[in-house]
């Protein structure tokens, strides 16, 4: 079974692998050819239990696009292991990319080394790491998406946290090598939110717009705090129009954590994305 061509309604829509986290891969091949879904962001995890080789052709052969892969990064560790380490996982990730014919990979460029308290040392890793990985993606055509996160997450996970750090890290290398992506999880706090996806329109740097709800009362685990479009306080017209605005046209990915969305039948939840991204998402990109 492959998808075809999707209704015109849903030809920029991507479904994350996060979102049906209990699915395969090929589970969520399937669910997205059923729901006329034209595009999948997968997870590394996922491909590497399917198999590149399989993973790449499974996805081809459903007549899926690949929006993004998700993650590389990493890129604070202090010790020269730990350094040598996360490059060869990261030039892994690109080559996984090619493979799969996606141009965007996710960079979620890490916290603070154990121990740590020196945040500026840190993202001066970061650079120091992504100035060593731009060639080898810049030879193989893939784009470095650095990603900001909230700033909950900024000591274990990811120091930029806005898309304005993001920018800065990217604007000494080419707009085609290193992007950042809008995910309005991460982002729609940002009191400077509009003038960076404006700048980063100018600069030809969005990668990739990724849409979720940021959910109230924030969960145990701050990672499962996203939701479904609509369940939370993310101004999806206002972000999606700014978006638009700047420029971009690219595949709109929802990427969903949460425990509950989690625990539904995949099924249901794609169906639920559609209804979302049709009445708060699409009206406004």
């Amino acid at each position: 079974m492959t998808i075809g061509s999707a209704t015109s309604a849903f030809s920029r829509l991507s479904i994350n692998s996060a979102t049906t986290k209990k699915w395969t891969l090929a589970q969520v091949v399937e669910g997205c050819v059923n729901a006329g879904i034209p595009a999948i962001g997968p997870w590394r995890d996922r491909v590497a239990e399917a198999g590149l080789d399989k993973a790449a052709r499974l996805i081809k052969d459903a007549g899926l696009r690949v929006s993004s892969l998700c993650r590389g990064g990493f890129l604070t560790a202090a010790d020269a292991e730990g350094q040598a380490s996360a490059l060869a996982d990261n030039r892994a990730a690109i080559l996984e990319a090619v493979a799969l014919d996606t141009t965007e990979l996710f960079l979620v460029v890490g916290g603070l080394a154990p121990g740590e308290k020196d945040i500026v040392g840190a993202r001066q890793r970061v650079a120091d790491r992504l100035a060593d990985l731009v060639p080898f993606a810049q030879e193989n055509g893939v784009r470095l998406v650095l990603e900001p996160l909230h700033p909950m997450y900024a000591a274990d996970r990811a120091l930029i946290s806005t898309l304005g750090q993001a920018l800065d890290l990217a604007a000494s290398f080419d707009a085609s090598t290193v992007g950042v992506a809008v995910d309005t999880f991460h982002v729609w706090w940002d009191p400077e939110l509009k003038a960076q996806i404006e700048r980063a329109g100018r600069e030809n740097r969005i990668a990739s717009y990724q849409v979720c709800d940021f959910n109230m009362p924030i969960a145990a685990d701050p990672l499962l705090s996203r939701g479904f479009m609509g369940d939370g306080v993310v101004d999806f017209a206002t972000i999606g129009t700014w978006v638009r605005d700047a420029g971009y046209t690219g595949d709109i990915e929802v990427e969903i954590f949460n425990q509950e969305i989690w625990d539904t039948d995949g099924n249901t939840v794609l169906a639920t994305v559609k209804e979302r991204y049709a009445q708060l998402v699409l009206p406004y990109t």
